[in-house]
């Protein structure tokens, strides 16, 4: 069992190290590029939300709490507030939401 656990970590950090240091080594010039650059542009964007959106909706005891939360948070981003505005009242919805389905 040992064994295996050193020969688990041994192969998660040659991957972990490759993947930082490949496109160090492979690309030397800058990337002129449009589509590719526009195409790394957008990476962490979607990276970003492929992690959060699925842990929203885990994240409340009910499905309709996350969902009128993330509305909340949708709208309000669409709407260009600040980061704290839209944390703060999708919070807020989620709480309130949560509250009222608790005592019906």
């Amino acid at each position: 069992m040992i064994k295996n656990f050193w020969i688990y970590l041994a192969c998660a950090t040659l991957i972990t190290y490759l993947i930082r240091m490949l496109p160090i080594v492979l690309v030397k010039k800058k990337i002129k590029n449009k589509f590719l650059l526009s195409f790394l542009y957008y990476i962490p964007y979607a990276v970003l939300s492929v992690m959060t959106i699925p842990a929203i909706f885990y994240a409340t005891s009910y499905k309709i709490s996350a969902i009128v939360g993330f509305l909340i948070a949708l709208i309000l981003a669409y709407k260009e507030k600040s980061l704290v505005t839209v944390a703060f009242f999708s919070c807020l919805a989620v709480f309130l939401c949560e509250t009222i389905i608790k005592f019906i």
